[in-house]
């Protein structure tokens, strides 16, 4: 059996996550400033010691600290002194840098397909006529076999269909020109901001991120998102994608005893922020559907509310920081942290939350049989490891020495869909012109066919031989012609007889 993990102590007892029930999913909650990024970075470390790997969103580059050994901290020894941890000894543990742009981890790549054309749709803010025009988009890619690795194969297929639109009504339905366009400048504003960088290939390997070194200890991969965070729908998008994946990948495991993989999705509001209700639909799915893949997730935002009733409704492990009551938002809020914890009696959970000091927090863990534990007031650990940001040379020193470099860092333009669709345009175009050649051909030769036949026919009518009969005839004509003519002049030349044949000599 897996020890339970120390997140946090208060005065009578220590508070501890069952390994478990770690996949039942959890939410860390509270204002900023209040130490939730503190707790993220402890409650990495405890997956990490008992072998279980971890993903965490790092938007603001202090949980890069989980690389090096702690230490030296004042704040950090002041509360170890208060908590009495005789054993603390500061360590770094195994993490691994990924960075969709490449730029302070390894490139994490995946291809347009993957993603597919409901997140996709998403990422490029399109409205549902528009979405609908996508899903036709990627329908027919499928048919026609055509591989959508990246924004340069996308982009050539919205150019066949809008030139086919008309071929494909009939067995996807209407195709509109104002709908491609959209999608054509969306897909220019993704390359504009870089987004571009995230499709490609080689594609992340899932696999990678659930890894354990030699010694046991589960690696802990840190998505280096302050730039990917700027686009917040980006940053969104690409973190319900890894979340799909998993749940695609990973093979069924039931409820082991300890998770297979931890993920950690800072800033989750952003993944419910204008979510069409097919997406929403979606992400509870997963989070439904991944604990029997052995994942856990915990989300982190600012406040219970932030996260939707049918999704809070799942997470059984609960970090609340503290809250401040001063919008009548902030008061809802708190008002929902106290119905949604079990309750204790010695702690008025409205008034608590209100007075946790920085580090401290009201936490309640799911039990043995899955039954939520009675919320209880406690400091939270503090870290091993370093609290606060890396040099850039320590980085590059650990991305040097990753396992993955090589993997990923060249990307490879393999034949997709756009040498596809440019190779077919060629031969239609070389086919074409070759049957136009051909038909003008044939309309030369018949062209010279018919000067023939005329010419031959002119010809023929200005050449025609005679026929012997007519020479004949026409000699034998002449020779009575000249004999008559002859004897008629004779007679005429004599009076008596003139003037006894005077029509004869009168035609004379």
């Amino acid at each position: 059996m897996v020890e339970p993990l120390l997140v946090a102590k208060s005065d009578a007892q220590d508070i501890v996550l069952l390994p478990g029930m770690a996949n039942r999913h959890g939410i860390v909650c509270g204002a900023t400033g209040t130490g939730k990024t503190v707790t993220i970075q402890s409650m990495c470390e405890r997956f990490s010691e008992i072998g279980t790997p971890v993903f965490v969103a790092d938007v603001k580059g202090d949980l890069a600290g989980l690389s090096q050994p702690g230490g030296g901290n004042e704040k950090v020894d002041q509360r170890l002194a208060e908590m009495a941890i005789p054993d603390y000894t500061p360590r770094g543990y195994p993490v691994v840098f990924w960075d969709v742009y490449g730029e302070d981890g390894h490139q994490v790549r995946t291809t347009i397909s993957e993603l597919g054309p409901v997140l996709l749709a998403r990422l490029m803010q399109l409205n549902d006529t528009q979405t609908g025009v996508l899903q036709i988009v990627f329908a027919w890619a499928d048919a026609q076999h055509y591989p959508l690795i990246d924004l340069k194969d996308l982009r050539a297929l919205l150019g066949e269909v809008a030139e086919r639109r008309q071929e494909l009504l009939a067995d996807y339905g209407t195709v509109s020109p104002q709908s491609i366009g959209a999608i054509q400048r969306a897909v220019l504003t993704m390359e504009q901001q870089g987004v571009d960088k995230f499709f490609g290939e080689p594609a992340l390997d899932l696999f990678d991120f659930v890894r354990t070194t030699p010694d046991g200890l589960g690696q802990i991969n840190v998505l280096s998102a302050s730039t990917l965070y700027q686009s917040p729908i980006a940053y969104s998008t690409f973190l319900l994608w890894l979340l799909s994946e998993l749940f695609e990948s990973l093979p069924e495991v039931g409820d082991p005893e300890k998770p297979s993989l931890v993920f950690f999705f800072d800033e989750a509001h952003l993944l419910f922020d204008e979510t069409p209700k097919p997406l929403r639909d979606k992400i509870e799915q997963v989070v439904r559907l991944i604990r029997s893949k052995g994942v856990g997730i915990f989300f982190i935002t600012q406040m219970p509310i932030d996260v939707p009733d049918v999704i809070l409704g799942q997470l059984g492990n609960r970090v609340e920081h503290a809250l401040r009551a001063y919008t009548p938002r902030d008061q809802k809020a708190i008002r929902a942290v106290a119905e949604t914890f079990r309750t204790n009696p010695d702690i008025d959970v409205e008034t608590a939350v209100t007075e946790l000091q920085v580090g401290e927090a009201l936490l309640s863990f799911l039990e043995e049989k899955g039954a939520p534990g009675i919320v209880e007031r406690g400091l939270i650990v503090p870290p091993r490891s370093r609290v606060g940001t890396i040099t850039d040379a320590e980085r590059a020193q650990i991305i040097a020495n990753s396992p993955y470099g090589a993997k990923y860092s060249q990307a490879v333009d393999n034949r997709s869909a756009s040498e596809i669709i440019e190779e077919e345009r060629a031969a239609r175009a070389s086919q074409e012109a070759a049957e136009q050649a051909q038909a003008e051909a044939e309309k030369a030769r018949e062209k010279a066919e018919k000067e023939a036949a005329r010419e031959k026919k002119s010809s023929s009518s200005r050449r025609k031989p005679k026929n012997p009969f007519d020479e004949v005839i026409q000699q034998a004509s002449t020779q009575i012609g000249r004999e008559i003519g002859r004897q008629g002049g004779e007679l005429c030349g004599n009076s008596a007889a003139a003037s006894a044949s005077p029509r004869i000599c009168g035609g004379l």
